[in-house]
């Protein structure tokens, strides 16, 4: 008798990774997931099937028989799943005529988003723009589920070999700290002298943002010390005055959290910040995508 089994895409995009990178660690990074809740789930999967698909030893990870025999499956499972997925979005877009705007920061920035809205529906008139705000938590504002078809995001993203852009705006970081702060009086702040101070920080699952946001680059090697998490404009704001930390934040964002209590500065030593419109690599030949992206880079221009 055989028995039916329903197996998660997700286990099966996890199982995927380690038997790919044979190193858990590796893996979990290159998933944006802790190390832990990847093994949770990669055991919950063999308890799952009844087998063991991976042997870990101190010489390392190795897959067994049961996962050699499924990983080809696995991955042709992964890849239907994926152009599956596309082909319905595909549909989708075609069915109600839209484009999908994904954002996490509204890109007002002297009437960008109007000027973009603008000529663009001058040259569409029969397409509907629908714009999506997302949580912080994802850093490609809807693109990576497939809830949005183009996303305003800030740079770098998570998984960037996926997706295409174009840069709209190079802003200055600035930081943003209680105005009670013992470095508020400064008019330029050195970022040497924020290096020990507790940092608010964007969820884990922002990947590669959460490190630009935390200046790991500048930071030589040395870790940031994490005040909070925060997720929304709000959640800064109210960290920021309950004096849990200081974060930084780009210049055409900075009247969002400058309100009591809070002040911003600018920071020498950093590199400024990108905020650009991106997609699908996949998507790039849609014709609606293309052309979004194109009024984008007109109108960024000045032109």
């Amino acid at each position: 008798m055989v028995m039916a089994i329903d197996v998660h895409v997700r286990d099966l995009r996890y199982f995927v990774a380690v038997a790919e990178e044979l190193h858990f660690t590796r893996a979990a990074e290159r998933l944006y997931v802790s190390q832990p809740a990847l093994s949770k789930q990669v055991r919950a999967l063999e308890r799952q099937l009844g087998v063991e698909l991976f042997r870990r030893d101190p010489q390392g990870v190795t897959l067994t028989g049961a996962g050699e025999a499924l990983l080809p499956h696995a991955r042709r499972v992964l890849d239907a799943w994926s152009q599956g997925s596309a082909a319905l979005e595909a549909a989708r877009a075609a069915a109600r005529g839209t484009l999908v705007v994904g954002m996490s920061t509204s890109p007002g920035r002297g009437g960008l988003l109007p000027a973009i809205r603008s000529r663009f529906t001058a040259g569409h008139p029969n397409t509907v723009l629908l714009l999506r705000q997302v949580s912080w938590a994802d850093a490609t504002a809807g693109l990576a589920d497939g809830d949005a078809d183009v996303a305003f995001v800030w740079l770098p993203l998570p998984d960037a070999d996926r997706y295409g852009w174009t840069v709209i705006a190079r802003e200055s970081r600035l930081v943003a700290l209680p105005e009670t702060h013992r470095l508020a009086s400064q008019p330029e702040i050195d970022f040497t002298d924020l290096m020990d101070e507790p940092f608010l920080a964007l969820p884990a699952s922002a990947g590669p943002l959460r490190d630009h946001w935390l200046a790991l680059e500048e930071r030589a090697g040395r870790p940031a010390r994490i005040g909070a998490e925060i997720a929304s404009t709000e959640e800064t704001y109210e960290a920021l005055v309950a004096g849990l930390g200081v974060c930084l934040v780009a210049t055409g964002n900075a009247p969002l959290i400058s309100l009591g209590g809070v002040v911003t500065r600018p920071v020498r030593g950093l590199s400024p910040s990108r905020y650009a419109l991106a997609w699908r690599r996949e998507d790039a030949g849609r014709p609606l995508v293309r052309a979004y992206a194109e009024v984008c880079r007109r109108v960024a221009g000045g032109e």
